[in-house]
């Protein structure tokens, strides 16, 4: 019976059905926002079937802009000062930068992004609706989760409670695909935190709505380029040859297993690997050719890789120790290792659980359940772990529900959808106020 219930009326059965047996915990102002969440949902899907049937590839910037612009004019409605800040700098689209002056509260910044990993030559394309799910590139990464932004904005507005608020919305285009230099394309979120106390992200963290990120490891790039003395095979291990590039490269990555393996939450992965007499490699396409024979002492080697660690303690310190390795060359032989900025690692500050504590217990309070905190090797670099160090609180994946992001079966469990914009509203209400649960 439930399925053949027609969507409104099912998103606020759902919706009514926690908040009844809660209703001892959430104030009268709460309830109103609650319920103007809860009666925007089939508004809510419409609004994200538009901006899903548009192809945001991150590469399409013209598909880019467009949503963009679609969600500059849900926030112009809502009373913010929207731009857009031009990409051509970093090769990138661009992104929304909205704000909504006020001295009510803590300054909030919330992040989305516009961009997909679909491209116009991918065949999923297309928002495509069943009875409590949806399919369709971006239903949950991410465009699930910059509607919920937009409707929890449209909630505290209905309940009369959005004005006076501090908030700065901030929706990237290059979140699949950053632009480079990373310094250009990151310039506009940094200055947004540095404007901020709290930020909150609504990526989909690990797909399930009973979890939180309050860490994220960082992610950057790194490269070894290995130069040995080529020569004929059976002079190799001679003084005047030496070992050769890829006994050299094979050292190396053997010692970073050795020595950093097993370290909690670090993880430094070898993705490319080309060794021979010749060898060429191109970074941005991330493909290259080697040339070589088995009877002559390769001359050169390029190996690409990852490196996640959960604080900017973790990173240098993996740096130096890879570096250190790199530097103890086998005789003819030679090493560079280069990294990347890469996306920083938000470490699980204090500040970040308290603010997961706020958002369990208006979990709770809604009768949706406690949210317990992501394990950081579930969830990979994100956006907001650019605001790290710059906010006194952040906390992640507040998107809505579903699975399989980043492949053609991605979906959204569709209640969920009101669910994470009711909890939303609620955080954003009660850190305007008092900060505290029950703020009124």
């Amino acid at each position: 019976m439930l399925m053949k219930i027609p969507g409104l009326v099912l998103a606020l059965t759902l919706l009514w059905a926690p908040l009844a047996a809660a209703a001892q915990q959430v104030s009268p102002v709460e309830r109103s926002i609650a319920e103007a969440a809860g009666s925007r949902s089939d508004s809510a899907l419409a609004l994200l079937k538009r901006v899903v049937d548009i192809n945001s590839g991150t590469m399409n910037f013209d598909g880019v802009r467009a949503v963009g612009r679609i969600f500059r004019e849900q926030l112009d409605a809502l009373d913010f000062h929207t731009e857009w800040v031009d990409g051509s700098s970093f090769n990138r689209a661009g992104h929304l930068v909205a704000r909504h002056p006020g001295s009510r509260g803590p300054s909030l910044l919330l992040i989305g992004h516009l961009d997909t990993v679909f491209e116009p030559s991918s065949p999923f394309q297309k928002f495509e609706r069943f009875a409590d799910s949806a399919t369709g590139p971006g239903v949950i990464d991410m465009k699930g989760g910059d509607v919920v932004i937009v409707h929890a904005l449209k909630a505290l507005q209905a309940a009369g409670q959005l004005d006076g608020m501090d908030v700065t919305v901030i929706m990237m285009g290059d979140e699949e695909r950053a632009g480079s230099p990373l310094s250009k394309a990151r310039a506009a979120l940094r200055e947004a935190a540095d404007r901020a106390d709290v930020a909150l992200a609504f990526e989909n963290g690990d797909s399930d709505p009973h979890t939180a990120v309050v860490a994220r490891r960082g992610s950057s790039g790194w490269r070894l380029d290995v130069t040995g003395t080529p020569s004929h095979s059976s002079q190799i291990f001679q003084p005047e040859v030496g070992a050769g590039a890829i006994y050299e490269t094979a050292r190396i990555l053997h010692e970073f297993y050795a020595r950093l393996a097993g370290e909690p939450l670090l993880t430094f992965n070898p993705g490319v690997i080309l060794g021979g007499t010749d060898v060429t490699y191109d970074d941005f396409e991330e493909k290259g050719t080697a040339f070589g024979k088995s009877n002559v002492v390769a001359g050169h080697a390029v190996v690409t890789g990852d490196l996640r660690t959960i604080s900017q303690d973790q990173l240098e310190s993996a740096r130096g120790r890879m570096a250190f390795i790199t530097r103890q060359s086998l005789p003819g032989t030679s090493a560079e290792l280069t990294f990347d900025e890469g996306y920083p690692p938000m470490a699980p500050t204090a500040g970040n659980r308290r603010l997961l504590g706020l958002f369990d217990q208006v979990s709770r309070d809604l009768g949706y359940g406690p949210v317990t905190a992501v394990d950081p090797r579930e969830a990979g670099a994100a956006d907001v772990s650019f605001t790290a160090g710059r906010v006194d609180m952040a906390l992640d994946g507040l998107g809505p529900g579903g699975g399989n992001d980043h492949t053609v079966k991605e979906w959204l469990d569709v209640p969920t959808l009101a669910e994470q914009t009711s909890r939303a509203a609620m955080l954003m209400y009660r850190l305007a106020t008092s900060g505290e649960p029950g703020g009124s």
